[in-house]
């Protein structure tokens, strides 16, 4: 007897990395259309995080985490620009950066900064795989690079 893919338990989606995904995509359309966090959230909550859309099933994400994210980085904005302006080379602005890479590098500034709870490698892992989502090669390393030495800077730590 075989087993097909069916047989198999359903693997416990990574309910935080859906949520870090989400988060990424929710801070890119507030870029990009300018909608506020409230009907942001409201938006993804109600018909994105876990559910189906024009044929599309997002991952389930654990919403608390999602809505730290997004509200936080907004919340944080003023803090966090300057952090990853520092942490770029000498000749990018933030502003130069990709709406999807900058909405990346937000997000993961922000967990770096407030959630000392979660390990620096995790954080940096989870945002360049978030990263090689959407891109090949060179954006996927600028994000490693950029929260590599945010992680130093905020958090005085090398990442193992």
């Amino acid at each position: 007897m075989t087993n097909t893919p069916s047989d198999q338990p359903l693997k416990q989606v990574n309910q935080r990395g859906a949520a870090r995904l989400a988060a990424v995509q929710a801070l890119y359309q507030m870029d990009i259309g300018g909608t506020g966090v409230l009907e942001i959230v409201a938006e993804f909550e109600a018909h994105r995080l876990g559910r189906e859309l024009d044929g599309d099933t997002y991952l389930k994400a654990d919403p608390s985490w999602f809505r730290s994210i997004v509200s936080g980085v907004v919340r944080d904005q003023r803090k966090l620009d300057p952090l990853i302006g520092s942490a770029l080379q000498d000749d990018w602005a933030l502003s130069r950066l990709d709406s999807t890479v900058r909405a990346i590098l937000r997000a993961g500034t922000f967990e770096l900064l407030e959630r000392k709870d979660v390990p620096i490698p995790v954080i940096v892992t989870e945002y360049v795989e978030i990263a090689k989502a959407f891109f090949e090669e060179e954006e996927p390393k600028l994000v490693n690079a950029v929260l590599d030495r945010i992680a130093k800077q905020v958090r005085g730590e090398r990442r193992k």
